[in-house]
């Protein structure tokens, strides 16, 4: 059973279409990232499932229970807010206790909720402290606090980290990870990160202009992207895109450089192409070719590197790429190189509808 399922899910503020037809189901236990750029709708969705907006047309069910014109506290959710939301006049015990009284649990259930779950976090010793006294990691895991101990059916997290530093993001990413696998609840996590999307998700939900482009597991849509948006929205440093045109099973580029596509890869003769290549499917040349890899000669024309692995700038083909090479692989800009480049990884892009062939 689905604890989250949204069909045919519209918003509109005014003339504006922010949510437009959404279909979505979300199993029991499982932690769903919705991801996109700024603008298209995730975070819209997201407070549409929460109650925090109404929707215009659709239906939503929590729990097999049609929800959509509940109120937020009949739903059963618990939501971990982008700015934390905490009461400054309160500690932080009082802050995470504060839903647990409006709704009446007994003192005693309170008081060992709050417990379990500040030890959990790693806050018990914080608790007779206010929100002004802590850090913005601390409020952030206050912010958890009080949802988890809500024991919902649905916990829902607007944009949790976007407030941190990197390396607050990156150790609040483990927790939320842990908290996760420690509750088997079921999650829905809202992010323009798409690091934290790819760490945190067991499904994606991609968005775009206010439809999901692709939905599936992490690898599945770093791995075979369905559309040029996908391909080039997930991953990091972003994948290469290269004018080219099929000749006879090669791959032609724009000077006339030529890569042989796989066995068993094909594509319409004299099509026009764009040619997707990730750059850490772009190596420094061993002796051999490995079936599928295609090898040629080329200039490092800049280096970053970025601690275990260098980013390098090189021509290909009529176009500047970006490749990724072990950091003591290159020396510095100007050396002449020889790369492989994994054919058995490519992605074939019709220029015409954006849709991987």
């Amino acid at each position: 059973m689905s604890d989250l399922k949204i069909s045919g899910l519209h918003k509109h503020y005014g003339a504006y279409h922010a949510v437009k037809g959404i279909d979505l189901e979300v199993p029991s236990g499982e932690f769903t990232v919705l991801v996109g750029p700024s603008g298209c709708g995730k975070s819209t969705l997201l407070r549409t499932i929460a109650g925090l907006e109404e929707a215009s047309a659709g239906t939503i069910e929590i729990g097999g229970k049609d929800v959509t014109w509940a109120r937020p506290r009949d739903r059963d959710i618990a939501m971990v807010f982008q700015n934390y939301a905490l009461y400054p006049y309160l500690n932080v015990y009082e802050n995470i206790a504060f839903g647990l009284r409006a709704r009446k649990v007994a003192s005693d259930e309170a008081n060992k909720r709050v417990k379990r779950a500040a030890e959990m976090l790693g806050i018990a010793q914080l608790l007779q402290r206010f929100p002004r006294e802590l850090s913005g990691g601390q409020r952030q895991r206050v912010a958890i606090g009080r949802a988890i101990v809500r024991d919902a059916l649905l916990f829902l997290f607007d944009e949790p980290l976007s407030n941190l530093d990197a390396q607050l993001r990156d150790d609040m990413r483990v927790e939320i990870k842990r908290l996760h696998q420690e509750l088997g609840r079921t999650m829905i996590y809202v992010t323009h990160d798409q690091i934290e999307a790819m760490t945190l998700a067991d499904r994606i939900a991609l968005l775009r202009d206010g439809r999901i482009e692709q939905l599936g597991a992490p690898l599945d849509l770093f791995e075979r992207p369905a559309t040029r948006f996908v391909a080039g929205f997930l991953g990091s440093p972003k994948m290469n895109f290269l004018p080219a045109t099929i000749e006879s099973g090669d791959v032609a580029l724009r000077d006339g450089t030529k890569l042989t596509l796989p066995a068993g890869r094909k594509a319409p003769n004299g099509q026009a192409i764009i040619l997707g290549l990730r750059p850490q499917h772009i190596a420094k040349a061993g002796a051999s070719a490995a079936p599928g890899h295609v090898q040629l000669p080329s200039t490092i024309e800049l280096v970053q590197p970025t601690g275990s692995r260098v980013q390098v700038s090189m021509p290909l083909g009529g176009s500047s790429i970006t490749a990724e090479f072990a950091a003591h692989e290159v020396t510095a800009p100007g050396e002449q190189v020889r790369i492989d480049i994994d054919m058995t990884r490519a992605v074939l892009i019709d220029p015409q509808t954006d849709k991987v062939i």
